[in-house]
């Protein structure tokens, strides 16, 4: 229905079919450019003309403007519109068989098989098409005579005659062969585009489709870590345990779902990828240079340039998208897994086995030696002070200077979380970044992957929340540092060697 609503509205009120090359009287209506010629031809004799549509009086002969956005919306419409296959186009000289014809020649109207197409090619040079049983779009409405030539002023098609009119007086007009040649190697460049950004889409298919699998092998790892480790406490741990899987199942549930609306992107870009390429190999095929012109209304302009502006655009967001799809968090994991066992042994104990940390001015932790990590992953559990001032987190060992009093975080060489006067925020090389959980941070993990060079901090509460993730490339072994200032302190609850 809207289909055959919107051919209504395409309609010249002259000839009652799909406007050709549609021009406009200033009154506001549209014809056909051969339709209101003859018309206008036809009231010349009398010396008075109107508007066939609403009447309109003009004492001069009007000027015809070329309306180029319906003309679009007409060959558009006249291009996608269904059932626009051609039938089998039949030779006009076989009558007494019904023989394809091989080409169709625009001055003799008619449509030739082989035999007579090559006894045709000995006697003239007509221009030939492809077989059609329409003639009209190929022959000028006006002068009925064969379309040999391309305004490039007005965008159409002009015959002989047309080149010599007044209209086009002074156009750039150029034999349609060259134009369609043009046109051709244009689409060429579009074609390459297409054809580049299919193999990379395709590619990023196949990165995508890998980030599943070793997702799928990351959680099959991480169950059996979780496994291995309450093996020994089944009875106590089995509530936990039932947590922390449906934890691993839940994430990788929603990796999965990520990474398949992102396959489904990708496969749809593919897929309208694909048909445009074999629509545009099928336009560098044609010799039809009328189907060639309709086609190259699709990719003209400044297609090229928006394809790749849109490509750059997405690849970026792309990348982002597929990295966080394949992440199950292993820092949030061990710290639900550590704090729910600290949890346990304290409860058993009837009172945690602490370190604390007082005012230490700088130094390592209560001037002990804690564990130095270079490789691995290692996870803390520390309480700390609502107020005053206070910075936990990683560092390269100073062994030029020991009695370097410069703060965590200010060089390249550390990495922290840092409190001031219930402020909270983290540091690296001196790059400050404001955090804003939603209520004081009294008790918090630090987790160390220093294979994958991850470094993460985590709110211990219910649920246990996620501050913030250092990503960098550790070159040397790492010590743990806690840093307490006026007013602050830290308590150092545990500290852990994951499997």
């Amino acid at each position: 229905m809207e289909s055959a609503g919107l051919r209504d509205e395409l309609n010249c009120p002259v000839c009652l079919d799909v406007y050709t090359d549609p021009v406009m009287l200033t009154c506001g209506h549209n014809f056909c450019r051969g339709c209101i010629r003859t018309v206008l031809d036809s009231q010349e004799r009398c010396g008075l003309y109107s508007c066939p549509e609403c009447r309109t009086e003009y004492p001069e002969r009007p000027a015809l403007q070329r309306n180029r956005t319906l003309g679009n919306i007409a060959e558009r419409f006249l291009f996608t519109r269904p059932g626009r296959e051609q039938a089998t186009v039949f030779c006009t000289y076989c009558v007494h068989a019904s023989v394809p014809a091989s080409k169709t020649c625009l001055q003799c109207e008619t449509s030739l098989c082989d035999v007579h197409l090559d006894l045709h090619n000995k006697s003239v040079e007509h221009v030939l098409v492809e077989p059609t049983a329409s003639l009209k779009d190929m022959k000028c409405s006006a002068h009925k005579e064969v379309l040999k030539y391309y305004c490039a002023e007005d965008s159409t098609p002009i015959c002989a005659s047309c080149s010599l009119a007044k209209e086009h007086r002074g156009h750039v007009v150029e034999p349609l062969n060259e134009t369609v040649s043009k046109r051709k190697d244009k689409l060429r460049l579009v074609l390459e585009t297409l054809t580049s950004k299919r193999e990379k889409t395709e590619n990023e298919c196949q990165s995508l489709q890998g980030h599943q699998k070793k997702l799928q092998q990351k959680s099959t790892r991480l169950t059996q870590r979780v496994s291995d480790l309450f093996e020994d406490l089944r009875k106590q741990l089995e509530d936990l345990e039932r947590k922390v899987r449906g934890e691993i199942s839940m994430r990788e549930k929603e990796g999965s779902l990520q990474i398949f609306d992102l396959l489904q992107k990708l496969e749809a870009n593919k897929e309208e990828l694909v048909k445009k390429i074999q629509h545009i190999e099928e336009l560098c095929r044609s010799s039809d240079p009328f189907t060639v012109l309709q086609g190259w209304k699709l990719y003209s302009g400044d297609y090229l340039k928006a394809e790749e502006e849109e490509d750059n655009e997405d690849q970026e967001s792309l990348h982002q998208n597929i990295c966080a799809a394949g992440d199950l968090d292993e820092g949030l994991l061990s710290a639900t897994i550590h704090t729910a066992l600290v949890d346990i042994v304290t409860k058993t104990k009837k009172g945690p086995c602490v370190a604390e940390v007082s005012d230490v001015s700088g130094n390592v932790a209560g001037g002990e030696k804690l564990i130095s990590v270079s490789s691995g992953q290692q996870y803390w559990e520390v309480e700390a002070s609502e107020t005053g001032i206070w910075r936990i987190g990683l560092t390269y060992p100073n062994l030029d200077n020991e009695d370097d009093q410069s703060n965590l975080g200010d060089d390249k060489k550390s990495w922290c979380l840092y409190m001031f006067d219930k402020d909270y925020s983290v540091i690296h090389n001196s790059k400050q970044k404001p955090l804003h959980p939603d209520s004081p941070v009294t008790r918090l993990g630090m987790y160390l992957d220093y294979e994958a060079g991850r470094l993460s901090f985590y709110q211990i509460c219910d649920p246990i929340r996620h501050l913030h993730t250092f990503m960098a490339t550790f070159t040397k072994p790492l010590h743990a540092a806690f840093r307490v200032h006026v007013g602050g302190w830290l308590r150092i609850r545990s500290q852990m060697t994951l499997i």
